[in-house]
Protein backbone atom coordinates (compact mmCIF):
# COMPACT_ATOMS: atom_id res chain seq x y z
CA UNK A 1 0.00 0.00 0.00
CA UNK A 2 1.51 3.36 -0.79
CA UNK A 3 1.67 6.06 1.47
CA UNK A 4 -0.71 8.28 0.06
CA UNK A 5 -2.95 5.71 -0.02
CA UNK A 6 -2.03 4.24 3.93
CA UNK A 7 -3.18 8.59 4.89
CA UNK A 8 -6.06 8.36 2.72
CA UNK A 9 -7.42 5.05 4.99
CA UNK A 10 -6.15 6.32 8.42
CA UNK A 11 -7.65 10.01 8.03
CA UNK A 12 -11.37 8.41 6.65
CA UNK A 13 -11.14 6.69 10.12
CA UNK A 14 -10.81 9.80 12.15
CA UNK A 15 -13.54 12.13 10.63
CA UNK A 16 -17.46 12.71 9.88
CA UNK A 17 -16.97 13.79 6.70
CA UNK A 18 -14.87 10.79 4.63
CA UNK A 19 -16.01 12.03 1.67
CA UNK A 20 -14.24 15.00 1.95
CA UNK A 21 -10.57 13.25 2.60
CA UNK A 22 -8.29 14.37 -0.61
CA UNK A 23 -4.50 13.95 0.22
CA UNK A 24 -1.82 15.42 -2.88
CA UNK A 25 1.04 14.08 -3.09
CA UNK A 26 4.23 16.32 -4.53
CA UNK A 27 8.18 16.12 -4.56
CA UNK A 28 10.07 19.30 -4.15
CA UNK A 29 13.94 20.07 -3.84
CA UNK A 30 13.55 18.76 -0.04
CA UNK A 31 11.20 15.54 -0.68
CA UNK A 32 8.03 14.71 -0.36
CA UNK A 33 4.78 16.33 0.38
CA UNK A 34 1.60 14.83 1.31
CA UNK A 35 -1.19 17.57 1.09
CA UNK A 36 -4.26 16.51 3.34
CA UNK A 37 -7.70 18.21 2.93
CA UNK A 38 -10.36 17.63 5.09
CA UNK A 39 -13.71 19.50 6.02
CA UNK A 40 -13.64 21.87 8.09
CA UNK A 41 -15.81 20.57 10.89
CA UNK A 42 -13.12 17.77 10.76
CA UNK A 43 -9.95 19.60 11.09
CA UNK A 44 -9.48 19.45 14.39
CA UNK A 45 -9.97 15.73 14.55
CA UNK A 46 -7.29 15.16 11.90
CA UNK A 47 -4.90 17.65 14.00
CA UNK A 48 -5.66 16.63 17.44
CA UNK A 49 -4.94 17.74 21.04
CA UNK A 50 -1.83 19.69 20.83
CA UNK A 51 -1.32 18.01 17.11
CA UNK A 52 -0.35 14.80 18.73
CA UNK A 53 -2.52 13.20 15.45
CA UNK A 54 -1.06 14.81 13.58
CA UNK A 55 2.30 14.44 14.42
CA UNK A 56 1.37 10.67 14.67
CA UNK A 57 0.22 11.15 10.62
CA UNK A 58 3.46 12.63 10.08
CA UNK A 59 5.81 9.64 12.14
CA UNK A 60 3.81 7.43 10.27
CA UNK A 61 4.54 8.37 6.70
CA UNK A 62 8.11 9.42 7.35
CA UNK A 63 8.66 6.06 8.53
CA UNK A 64 7.24 4.14 5.38
CA UNK A 65 8.35 6.69 2.43
CA UNK A 66 11.74 7.42 3.98
CA UNK A 67 13.08 4.38 4.76
CA UNK A 68 12.40 3.85 0.75
CA UNK A 69 14.35 6.49 -0.95
CA UNK A 70 16.27 8.63 2.03
CA UNK A 71 13.51 11.44 1.20
CA UNK A 72 12.62 14.03 3.58
CA UNK A 73 8.43 13.71 4.19
CA UNK A 74 6.36 16.63 5.08
CA UNK A 75 2.68 16.25 5.87
CA UNK A 76 0.32 19.64 5.57
CA UNK A 77 -2.87 19.49 7.00
CA UNK A 78 -5.96 21.71 5.60
CA UNK A 79 -9.16 22.35 5.30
Amino acid sequence: MSTKAMLIEIIKGLVDDPGSVEVEEAEDRNGIVYEVSVAEDDLGKVIGKDGKIANALRAIAKSVTGEDDNRRVHVEIRS
